[in-house]
């Protein structure tokens, strides 16, 4: 997940060091129909670049600058845990396949997610990634260093 480089700076005497943070988390999918329906390439990445999470046709996309923070969350109601589902209380999002539980992704500017306009922006992300645990601990750590 952490990668660090160490190269030669201009100046010969001051080492650089580079870190790269590279995270991906699958979908934890217990029914075959909703595998193939999600698709190759469904699953949550992070890197330098941002953080990027597909499930099926959806896609939310954000710079690592963007991320608030991430707590574990769950276990979840069937009815509101599986697909794509809108609250209507506070505007979040959920890219739902179990009940067990998942990670709750925190922005601090409102992002583009379940329609392909971005009228509406959601202030977080539930996703139900598999090792919800370390999800949350990996990013947290990516953001305090961000």
């Amino acid at each position: 997940m952490h990668q660090v480089t160490t190269g030669d700076s201009a100046a010969a005497d001051e080492p650089t060091v580079v870190v790269h943070h590279r995270l991906h988390a699958d979908f934890c999918v217990r029914f075959p129909r909703l595998r193939r329906a999600l698709g190759a390439g469904s699953g949550l990445e992070l890197d330098a670049d941002g953080l990027r999470v597909r499930f099926g046709p959806w896609l939310v996309t954000t710079p690592l600058g963007n991320i608030a923070g991430a707590e574990v969350s769950g276990p979840f109601s069937p009815v509101r845990a599986l697909g794509v589902r809108l609250s209507l209380a506070d505007r979040g999002l959920t890219f739902g396949t179990t009940t067990e539980g998942g990670v709750c992704l925190r922005f601090r500017e409102p992002v583009r997610g379940i329609d392909p306009w971005g009228l509406i922006r959601h202030p977080g992300l539930t996703v139900t990634v598999c090792e919800p645990d370390l999800v949350a601990e990996a990013i947290n750590r990516v953001v305090a260093q961000a």
